[in-house]
């Protein structure tokens, strides 16, 4: 049951900064750049990135409560992160705009959270001293 607190905790906040953060880029970007499911693209690249980060940092760490990896990398970025926003999106975009966005939308969203993952693998690497 503690855990459930504590991953409904950091579900909370990270799916209100998911909504922030969407909210912001349908405000800046949008305008700017044309109609796009940015929000939902920035969340995926830089939730990848933080849990990948915070993943290290928390392997780095000895006598971390686990209650901290079920706030933060359970709960936070669990909420933070969407996959079915983006598969909707997808879909979406492939009956409006056409194919070729929701292709894009695709690329992006998956060569785009691999390298942000693999990014923060290798900042947790030289940020925590873990091998590599």
């Amino acid at each position: 049951m503690e855990s459930l607190l504590y991953v409904g905790l950091g579900g909370f906040c990270g799916a209100n900064a998911r909504y922030l953060l969407s909210l912001w880029s349908n405000e800046f970007l949008t305008p700017r750049f044309g109609d796009f499911p940015y929000g939902t693209l920035l969340v995926n690249v830089l939730g990848s990135l933080g849990l990948a980060v915070f993943g290290a940092w928390f392997s780095a760490r000895t006598g971390l409560s686990t209650q901290l990896q079920w706030l933060i990398g359970v709960g936070f970025f669990g909420a933070f992160t969407t996959f079915s926003t983006f598969a909707n999106e997808s879909i979406n975009l492939a009956s409006g705009v056409g194919i070729g966005q929701m292709l894009l939308n695709l690329l992006l969203n998956n060569a785009g959270c691999l390298l942000a993952v693999a990014l923060g693998l290798w900042l947790g690497q030289r940020l925590f001293g873990l091998g590599g």
